[in-house]
């Protein structure tokens, strides 16, 4: 019996079954198999994969939608992956196109490597931004921001969601409330004044050997600082986190903290010029492949 030609291997939907075989493809490109992140992202967004004839997966990629689920507003790209034994042989550009032509006319984003970044211009995104990744042991050395943080309560739960829609924009409430389980810390800060309103939030979460830092809302700089400290001081962990290259003032901090810059990727989005919501606030994703 021959062997199909990759060209015509069906494009099918994946589902939380489909998770080791995902991780797997993961391993097989040399990532980690990040089966905490793989099981988020399988629930809360919507995955696309190829089967391999020969057993696991050809490629895989995850797209997770916010706003309304019969009218998305934003579209969140990420894990594309093609086993390397297909890799070079126009898998990656046949599910992109997929996945391009499944969403219509709402935008999409992603952060694209060096290597990914030629394929998706190809496709038509374009690049509006930059993250900077970072990885260390966080050294608690010196003085820390005066700004009031605590570990988030079942109470806090809807004051989040209210300051994630103002500095993310579409909801996105399929995936915050998934935070307390996914996270193994979940912190907030709180104003001093006699309001004691909610300015930031942010989480940490396991991935390998670090914790990762994300998602990172806050009110400024120092509330920013404020919650990585607070989230360093409950893990005995490397951080790691991905920074809005404009936020320089807190990228500064972080190298100053012991964390060093490990790589640079590219924000990428097609039918958008720039994401929606507030950027000033928005200092770090949940992760590079939801947004």
């Amino acid at each position: 019996m021959s062997t199909p030609s990759l060209s015509g291997l069906p494009i099918r939907r994946l589902t939380p079954r489909d998770l080791l075989a995902c991780a797997d493809l993961s391993e097989d490109r040399g990532w980690p198999r990040e089966e905490h992140k793989w099981r988020l992202l399988l629930s809360a967004g919507t995955g696309y994969g190829i089967d391999d004839p020969g057993g696991g997966l050809v490629s895989a990629c995850v797209v997770t939608e916010y706003g309304p689920r019969e009218r998305p507003e934003l579209g969140a790209i990420g894990m594309v992956l093609v086993a390397e034994r297909h890799a070079r042989k126009g898998v990656g550009r046949r599910l992109m196109r997929h996945v391009v032509e499944r969403a219509g006319t709402t935008p999409l984003t992603l952060h694209a490597t060096p290597y990914g970044r030629p394929l998706y211009e190809e496709l038509g995104f374009k690049v509006t931004g930059q993250a900077e990744m970072v990885r260390g042991r966080f050294t608690s050395d010196g003085p820390l921001p005066d700004v009031t943080t605590r570990a988030a309560t079942a109470e806090d739960l809807q004051a989040i969601l209210r300051l994630d829609a103002e500095v993310f924009g579409p909801d996105r409430t399929h995936v915050i409330t998934r935070l307390p389980a996914f996270s193994d810390q979940l912190r907030v800060a709180v104003d001093g004044g006699a309001d004691g309103g909610l300015i930031g939030f942010a989480a940490a979460w396991p991935n390998g050997e670090t914790h990762v830092v994300g998602p990172l809302v806050a009110r400024d700089t120092a509330t920013a600082q404020a919650l990585v400290a607070s989230l360093a001081a409950g893990t005995d962990r490397p951080l790691r986190t991905d920074v809005d290259v404009r936020h320089e003032e807190l990228l500064a901090w972080l190298k100053g903290r012991g964390l060093e810059a490990v790589g640079l990727n590219a924000v990428m989005n097609y039918g958008a010029s720039d994401l929606p919501g507030d950027w000033t606030r928005r200092f770090a994703p949940l992760t590079v492949a939801a947004g």
